[in-house]
C-alpha cells in the first residue's frame, strides 16, 4: 500500500498532540510513504512555532532524517494546475489543495493520511481512501 501523509499527520511524529500515537502507528506501518514538497515548509514552520527552540532543533533533525525515507511529489506545473482545479471544486485551502493535487498525481488508489477534518472530507469527495480522521 502507498500512504500519502499530509502535514497534520507527519507533524504528530515530532509534536505530542491528540492522536499522535495513532498517526505514528499508521506511518510506521506502511513501507511506502509519500508527501508533497511543500510539506517540508509546513512541518518546519510548525516545529518552530509549537516547540521550544531546543526541542524544535531536535525535532527538525529527526524530520530531516525521516525525509530520506519519504518519496516527495514535486510541485511542478501539472501538480499545481491539478491543485488549482481541486481548490475550485472543493473550496479547500491552498496548502490542502496542494496536498490533494500531489496525491492525485499518484492515482486515487493510495490512502490519504490526514488528521484535518476538512482535508479528509475533501479527500473522500475526490475518491481517496482516508486514514486518520
Amino acid at each position: 500500500m502507498t500512504l500519502y501523509a499530509d502535514t497534520s499527520a507527519l507533524l504528530k511524529r515530532y509534536v505530542d498532540e491528540p492522536d499522535s500515537d495513532r498517526a505514528i502507528e499508521l506511518l510506521v506501518g506502511d513501507p511506502i510513504l509519500v508527501t508533497g514538497r511543500h510539506t517540508i515548509v509546513e512541518v518546519r514552520r510548525s516545529l518552530a512555532r509549537l516547540l521550544t527552540p531546543a526541542h524544535a532543533t531536535s525535532a527538525r533533525a529527526a524530520f530531516a532524517s525521516d525525509l530520506a525515507s519519504l518519496s516527495i511529489v514535486e510541485l511542478d506545473a501539472d501538480t499545481c494546475e491539478l491543485a488549482a482545479t481541486i481548490a475550485e471544486q472543493t473550496g479547500v485551502r491552498t496548502l490542502d489543495a496542494l496536498h490533494l493535487g500531489a496525491a492525485a498525481r499518484l492515482g486515487r488508489t493510495l490512502t490519504f493520511l490526514t488528521f484535518d477534518a476538512r482535508q479528509s472530507q475533501a479527500a473522500r469527495a475526490l475518491g481517496f481512501s482516508v486514514a486518520g480522521v
